[in-house]
């Protein structure tokens, strides 16, 4: 059997799936971004018409998955499998979304590294002749993740500088396979390699810096794509990682110096571009949503009207729960990417 495998964690698709259509719901905060524009829907409440943010979040999720659909005249049903995930226990928003969505579905939990690697298990299932047509998403919500992993917002606590603001926001790909002829929002972006992540611990406890518990996980992942692929930083238009944040990202680019990569004239993170300064959130973005949005909204449109040629994505993703936080323990971080090129 010819192995499609590069190295230890890279993958090369011989028959690269295509992304057919996408789709990305943000926040009122998010949608007076830079990106604002980009954006399929912004809301104008938390709750988005529901009783609580959870349930918010959950629609979020559904609606970034059916408005892709529709674009191109699909519904839930065409999918052969829905991937996808959130930030939530037992990933409610996620799961719910599917129970309404009615399609066979496999839930993610990568943290914030979810969007790279629903693309990355897509990409596998197409390429591998396991399905023709796959969707994939991811969600975060502001609110929800407040109240799960930091305190109620009754409270009114206090952030500290390295701190970064979950996004409200979810993002959907519809991917499909090679020789696909049906109709299309993007015609030309298709996913031609991908990097699994290893998890990655440097030792960081302090849960108000997710960006520097993650930026190992991103320097050894965009490492590894390098040295097994054979490429070089030049390759590539941009290294877009999730969600580092202006700290993250400083650290990131450390890293890659340590080991003998300059990617500072082609990085960036969309935790950084989904905010601009004036919007006083500390460190930038973060949360599953946080690349969703960015990818689905801005960087696929870059993509097929030619102003990237080819990208390294690489959502990052810090793999600590509240409970874990409490007892004191490092901080594992992940880092999946997914090259998109435009053929």
């Amino acid at each position: 059997m010819k192995s499609k495998r590069a190295g230890k964690q890279t993958l090369l698709f011989t028959e690269p799936p295509r992304v057919i259509a996408s789709a990305a719901i943000v926040g009122e905060l998010e949608g007076q971004g830079p990106l604002g524009g980009y954006f399929d829907e912004v809301l104008t409440d938390d709750t988005w018409g529901e009783e609580s943010w959870e349930k918010a979040e959950r629609k979020m999720f559904e609606q970034s998955v059916r408005r892709a659909l529709d674009k191109i005249g699909l519904e839930s049903g065409d999918m052969d499998c829905l991937l996808g995930g959130d930030l939530l226990n037992q990933i409610i928003s996620a799961n719910f979304a599917a129970r309404e969505l009615k399609t066979p579905f496999l839930g993610l939990y990568g943290a914030c590294s979810t969007m790279a690697e629903s693309l990355l298990i897509g990409s596998m299932l197409i390429d591998g002749g396991y399905a023709g047509r796959v969707a994939c998403a991811a969600t975060s919500h502001f609110c929800t993740a407040e109240r799960q992993f930091r305190s109620p917002l009754e409270m009114g606590g206090q952030t500290t500088p390295t701190a970064q603001r979950t996004v409200t926001g979810a993002g959907s790909s519809i991917l499909a396979y090679e020789g696909y002829t049906g109709k299309m929002l993007y015609g030309n972006v298709f996913i031609t390699a991908a990097t699994i992540g290893r998890v990655v611990d440097l030792g960081i406890t302090d849960t108000t810096n997710m960006g520097a518990a993650m930026a190992p996980a991103a320097a050894d992942t965009l490492c590894a794509h390098l040295s097994e692929t054979g490429r070089s930083i030049r390759d590539y238009d941009l290294i877009v990682t999730g969600d580092l944040g202006s700290f993250g990202s400083e650290m990131f680019l450390e890293l890659c110096r340590d080991n003998g990569v300059d990617a500072s004239r082609r990085h960036l993170d969309c935790g950084n571009l989904i905010f601009s300064s004036k919007q006083k959130v500390d460190c930038g973005g973060s949360g599953c949503g946080c690349s969703a949005s960015v990818l689905n909204g801005y960087l696929l449109n870059r993509i097929e009207q030619g102003d990237l040629r080819r990208i390294l994505f690489m959502a990052t993703g810090a793999l600590m729960s509240p409970t874990s936080g409490m007892q004191s323990d490092s901080i594992p971080g992940i880092a999946h990417g997914v090259v998109l090129e435009r053929k």
